[in-house]
């Protein structure tokens, strides 16, 4: 058998397959994009009332209005804002018709965590969020000092009986001194690296081929 054919054989398949991974983190990098502008474009639209019944999944980062009464009861989500650590502050709204969410209130230093603030009547502009930010590497709250380690809609909206609606405040009438956070879109968006790196590997599978192809001398007679 010629020795060129197995060769040619093998070089093919792995050019196939190599250009197949291509085309589907391409495909990847299409239905990422979209998602992302869909995101951006509901971050830039219009508030509007609180739906009766939100859906985490088709009323995420919808831009709402509330007002209503910011309730006793505080949580406190550990993260890092500009100024160094500190904590998201998460409190119960108590809305015009006696409905309860949560409202992500925004930042605040670690040294004034435990401030007393005022709290009341407040109109508040925002996005519905349900975020995903627990695992099994994050360890539960540590309820005695009041620190959380991520915002869990479920567990938050028990401990502060309310409903499982999370509004993160962009801007309100009565900040009590907390800076509010840009909503943070955990979907992170590679594959257009990932496209790069199959093709470059497909031109370079072929010419690998057609360099080890050329090394074979044809048979003399």
């Amino acid at each position: 058998m010629n020795k060129r054919v197995p060769l040619l054989i093998f070089g093919l398949v792995g050019t196939s397959i190599l250009i197949s991974l291509g085309i589907w983190q391409y495909q990847r990098l299409v239905w990422k994009t979209s998602i992302l502008a869909e995101i951006d474009s509901r971050l830039a639209q219009t508030p509007v009332a609180l739906p009766i019944s939100p859906d985490p999944v088709a009323d995420k980062y919808l831009q709402v209005k509330v007002t209503g009464t910011v309730a006793d009861g505080e949580l406190h989500v550990l993260t890092f804002g500009d100024g160094g650590p500190g904590f998201r502050v998460i409190a119960p709204m108590v809305l015009e018709n006696g409905r309860r969410i949560l409202l992500d209130r925004g930042f605040v230093l670690e040294t004034e965590k435990n401030v007393a603030r005022a709290g009341g009547e407040v109109t508040a502009i925002g996005s519905l969020i349900w975020p995903q930010e627990t695992d099994n590497f994050v360890p539960d709250p540590n309820l005695e000092k009041n620190i959380w380690f991520a915002r869990d809609v479920d567990l938050m909206a028990d401990a502060l009986d309310t409903d499982q609606v999370m509004v993160a405040v962009s801007r309100s009438t009565n900040n009590d001194g907390l800076l509010p956070q840009l909503v943070s879109v955990n979907i992170t968006n590679r594959h257009l690296g990932y496209v790069m790196t199959w093709f470059s590997l497909a031109v370079i599978w072929i010419g690998m081929t057609g360099y080890a192809l050329s090394r074979i001398k044809p048979k003399v007679s």
